[in-house]
């Protein structure tokens, strides 16, 4: 519906952005970091008929559908999504450009018992592409002070934030960990696999949190799960999936044998790190050919409600065309809204 509307008009705030689904649509509040579910009916309203003042929505729609669409909008307001206004000028939408100045923004690297990084080369690489962020995944049993001496690095690099992933040792005593951490500023989370307990100590050290988890992870095997727990209402994550492939866009993996490739639990490597740059791995146009791979293309994935706020996995897919398949590790059914198996919000993976 178009031209100038006799009365105020409901305009959802720019940072509450619908997504339609199949059977039903959300709303991701990227500000507060939370998505509701709304019907389908309603997601035409706040799209097809935005410009329609409450009266003209009224006179669309039989009688007794009128409590109907009183209550969406009370929905609406009661949990500050948008507002009615006579002057919608005033109400922008976001912008939805997204863009770093970075050629890498995130990395992974992985450590086993046979692993032998250079890491002051991989570290000063990393900072040469811009990176930002970096997984440090470690699947044996390594000493605090051999991890600590191989994050030295970063200490001065351009590196923002580091989470790092290890196993269990009777060496990981509180005050060990608060130490490690109050070194490496740029820790925001430390997991800790194959623990006698659960357990979660938020805010461990100023922002950093420390999970303890009863949990075996040996291997890359377990990355590409798909759980409401994984998914991320935020402004980046959810500009970046509306063009790019969310997991693999700027992202650079070291496997524990050093092989540079797009995910360590991807076959194809681009070289290993001994005697490959990481530079040349990532402006082989082969290694970024799946960066703009995006929900909207991935067969299931483009016809659900959740898939900007849903981390995407080329890995782990359904069919040998890895390209186009849904994940193979997600069990939601956009078109039933329901999932194969419930969901366990302790269960961790690699996400």
């Amino acid at each position: 519906m178009s031209g100038a509307s006799e009365g105020p008009v409901f305009r959802l705030f720019a940072c509450c952005l619908p997504v339609r689904g199949v059977v039903r649509s959300t709303i991701c509040d990227l500000q507060r970091g939370e998505y509701h579910f709304i019907p389908n009916s309603l997601y035409e309203i706040l799209t097809k008929h935005r410009d329609a003042t409450l009266e003209q929505l009224k006179a669309m729609v039989d009688p007794e559908a009128h409590e109907t669409l009183d209550e969406y909008f009370a929905f609406l307001e009661g949990n500050e999504l948008g507002l009615w206004t006579s002057e919608p000028e005033s109400f922008p939408e976001l912008n939805l450009h997204w863009q770093v100045p970075s050629v890498i923004t995130n990395a992974i690297i992985d450590v086993d018992q046979e692993s032998n990084h250079d890491w002051e080369e991989l570290i000063r690489q990393l900072g040469d592409l811009g990176c930002r962020a970096l997984q440090l995944r470690v699947f044996c049993e390594m000493p605090l002070a051999a991890i600590d001496a191989a994050l030295e690095p970063s200490l001065h690099g351009p590196l923002r934030s580091i989470d790092v992933l290890m196993r269990w040792t009777p060496e990981h005593e509180l005050e060990r960990l608060r130490d490690f951490i109050k070194k490496h500023r740029r820790i925001q989370s430390v997991t800790i696999v194959s623990a006698p307990e659960n357990r979660i100590e938020k805010d461990f050290v100023d922002s950093a949190y420390l999970v303890y988890a009863t949990q075996t992870i040996s291997s890359h095997d377990h990355c590409g799960q798909v759980l409401p727990g994984y998914f991320t209402v935020g402004t980046g994550f959810y500009l970046e999936s509306l063009r790019f492939n969310n997991c693999l866009n700027g992202k650079v993996s070291i496997d524990a044998n050093g092989e540079i490739r797009n995910c360590p639990s991807m076959p194809a490597s681009f070289g290993n790190a001994k005697n490959t740059t990481l530079h040349a791995a990532v402006m082989d146009q082969k290694f970024r050919e799946l960066w703009e791979v995006n929900k909207d293309q991935v067969e299931v994935c483009r016809d659900c409600e959740f898939r900007y706020i849903c981390p995407d996995c080329r890995a782990w897919v359904r069919t040998s065309d890895e390209r186009f398949a849904k994940p193979s590790k997600c069990g939601y059914d956009p078109y039933t809204g329901t999932w194969s198996r419930v969901p366990q919000p302790e269960s961790l993976s690699l996400a």
